[in-house]
């Protein structure tokens, strides 16, 4: 993989670059020395736009290798600066679809947990209020769909704690399909976990105005495909209408 012919644009201007992250690329070079995002990103804006030297691209936020969606990039350090604070400050928001092995019990709700992230083996386990390193985590989430077995849902991120969305979803008895850390006893290999970055709402770093950002998941591809078009136009008119 090579270039944006690859890596589809969402917005670009002098300040921003929005794309859509594919699935299992990396966010930045890792041991695995596999091809990362900011990499690819940066020797494109090199050829595209013939610049001389080192390209400058910030990375302001993350999203998990094997997880897709929309990204945000920032194209100068004073753009990388405000997106940064923008995103210490929660003026940055989060939404995610999502699909569950299991329906949530109730609809909608808020889920409120403390995780604790063990760094030598990169995982997060939920644990009580009061643990030493533990960090408090909220989303709220609503269930767009579901077939009985699994649900499909719309998350919205109210902090950024690491493996945030698949912890807690776990932690409901709702794992997400195809995660192989938090939801392994009801997946199988080689599938693939089904959590996608559908929003990004945020106030541009130059011009201050409100930006939206929205891509949505293949919904010909398992396990987006259980449910119909109508629901993913429902889906992408909430994104662009609603809060």
């Amino acid at each position: 993989m090579s270039g944006l012919s690859d890596i589809p644009v969402l917005l670009e201007d002098n300040h921003l670059l929005g794309v859509v992250k594919p699935v299992n690329i990396p966010v930045q070079e890792d041991a695995s020395g596999d091809p990362d995002m900011l990499t690819l990103l940066k020797n494109d804006l090199k050829i595209r736009h013939d610049k001389p030297g080192n390209v400058f691209l910030g990375l302001v936020h993350r999203l998990d290798r094997p997880v897709g969606g929309a990204m945000i990039f920032a194209k100068t350090s004073k753009a990388a600066s405000r997106l940064s604070d923008a995103v210490r400050t929660h003026s940055i928001r989060k939404t995610y679809a999502a699909v569950t092995n299991g329906v949530p019990r109730q609809r909608e709700g808020r889920l409120v947990h403390y995780l604790l992230k063990n760094e030598r083996t990169n995982t997060v386990t939920a644990v009580s209020k009061g643990t030493a390193g533990a960090k408090e985590a909220i989303l709220d989430y609503i269930v767009l769909a579901d077939d009985g077995k699994r649900a499909l849902v719309r998350v919205e991120l109210h902090t950024g704690r690491s493996h945030q969305i698949r912890v807690q979803m776990s932690s409901i008895g709702c794992p997400l399909y195809g995660d192989q850390k938090y939801g392994a006893a009801l997946t199988k290999p080689g599938e693939q976990i089904a959590l996608w970055s559908v929003r990004l709402r945020f106030p541009h770093p130059i011009t201050k105005e409100s930006t939206l950002l929205i891509s949505l998941p293949d919904p010909r591809m398992a396990p987006w495909s259980t449910w119909s078009d109508n629901v993913y136009k429902l889906l992408r008119d909430e994104l662009e209408h609603g809060e």
